[in-house]
């Protein structure tokens, strides 16, 4: 059994697919282009960041390249020269090399943060295989190898960690991460997380509150729900879905470990009725344990009754070599839905960023911890590209020197080392 590791409370992968064909890359240029003007909402908005200070002394991320990991490109070719560069450098690691093939432009959203903190940093666009890591590390590799020192990427995969910085996957990451920062966001979570010790009731059933062994879970809409349930266990435990109505079985998944033994994961997915509720439950397969195992269950597509924001920060932004960037409002307040730590001894969030980002690419602003990310990944890149002989650990240094303390004074778990800003 793993070493028990939750101070605070007491995956199995499929190999990527063999490629029949070589990844594309491919640099996209657009027409000459001249941006309008910041509105107030932007020009507010970088001034509070320290960006434009930065702008008007000619520091705006020369020489740095960053790399957008992400699965909403389309269109993306509309927008060159239109809030993003005039020209991206593409790859995708998706079995059919589309990197527009999902219909989403979060990616997009994501680089044209980028672009507006840094403007003359070449920025890189790259996708993979959804259900992939190995596919993931491939982007990462890829990237890396093209010479990006900042990585940002504000898409979650809970339960490809042991939701404390530990597993496989996690493993496999940090040698790719070597004098490079990758910052992640840290989940908008924390109102459909649960974690904590695993106690059966007489039927063996977790019991999520007091006696109750139902966990209620209400879809968003007709879209594709997922449950993830993950930790640092091995124990057998069996995630069940029942329709509330009905008490029918909508789907059931066993706990696989990882390859590091030390973590593991359970998965159901299932496309919901109009209208209707289900019942989230778990038990253990192996009888009675004789150790406390600890569990963390999250669900992507809808609510959930009980919960606790404590320790919702998935992955990647739980990883001790990636910066996990919360959400707060113009209050520097963190957002309720932004994810909080502690994901283990190490403190999370790293930083939080002011939301939403005024957007020149649609008229709605980029809201949600997905819009922090870049932004903590921008003023990196500012930094690094004014002292480009400093190391990745001097950027970090000053970030979190530079950020402005909320909330408990030093680090918290609700935003973490505080607001980034540029030093002055």
């Amino acid at each position: 059994m793993p070493r028990f590791r939750w101070s605070w409370l007491f995956l199995l992968f499929l190999p990527a697919c063999v490629p029949q064909a070589p990844p594309t890359v491919s640099v996209e240029q657009a027409a000459p282009h001249t941006l309008a003007l910041p509105a107030p909402e932007r020009k507010a908005h970088l001034t509070n960041l320290g960006v434009l200070r930065w702008h008007q002394d000619g520091r705006r991320g020369e020489g740095l390249k960053i790399a957008v990991l992400d699965s909403g490109f389309r269109d993306y070719r509309q927008f060159l020269g239109k809030g993003l560069p005039k020209n991206v450098r593409t790859r995708s690691f998706r079995n059919d090399r589309n990197l527009e093939a999902r219909d989403s432009q979060h990616g997009i959203l994501c680089a044209e943060v980028l672009h507006a903190l840094a403007p003359e940093a070449e920025i890189l666009f790259v996708n993979w295989e959804p259900d992939s890591s190995q596919a993931f590390l491939d982007a990462v590799r890829w990237a890396t190898e093209q010479g990006a020192k900042v990585l940002s990427c504000s898409l979650i995969m809970p339960s490809w960690s042991d939701g404390e910085g530990g597993g496989d996957v996690h493993r496999r990451l940090a040698p790719l991460l070597k004098d490079v920062l990758f910052f992640a966001s840290a989940g908008n979570t924390a109102q459909r997380h649960w974690c904590g010790l695993f106690a059966p009731a007489d039927a063996g059933w977790h019991c999520w509150r007091d006696n109750e062994p139902n966990n209620t879970l209400t879809p968003w809409g007709r879209e594709r729900v997922a449950v993830e349930l993950y930790g640092p266990t091995q124990c057998a435990f069996e995630l069940a879905l029942h329709d509330s109505a009905t008490n029918a079985v909508v789907g059931r998944a066993v706990l696989q470990s990882d390859a590091t033994r030390q973590a593991g994961r359970a998965v159901v997915r299932f496309e919901p009725e109009a209208g209707a509720s289900y019942h989230v439950k778990v038990r253990s397969l192996d009888g009675l344990l004789t150790r406390p195992e600890a569990f963390h269950l999250v669900v992507l597509g809808g609510s959930l009754e009980h919960t606790s924001n404590r320790g919702s920060i998935p992955f990647p932004g739980d990883g001790a070599n990636v910066q996990a960037v919360g959400a707060v409002d113009a209050e520097g307040r963190r957002v309720a839905y932004s994810s909080c730590g502690p994901n283990s001894t190490l403190p999370k969030p790293d930083f939080a960023a002011t939301v939403p980002f005024p957007s020149q690419c649609r008229q709605k602003p980029f809201a949600g911890t997905s819009a922090a990310a870049p932004q903590a990944a921008g003023l990196a890149a500012l930094l690094w590209s004014s002292r480009p002989n400093w190391t990745a650990h001097d950027v970090l240094q000053i970030m979190r020197e530079s950020a402005i303390d909320l909330g408990p004074t030093g680090h918290d778990h609700e935003t973490g080392y505080g607001l980034i800003r540029l030093p002055r």
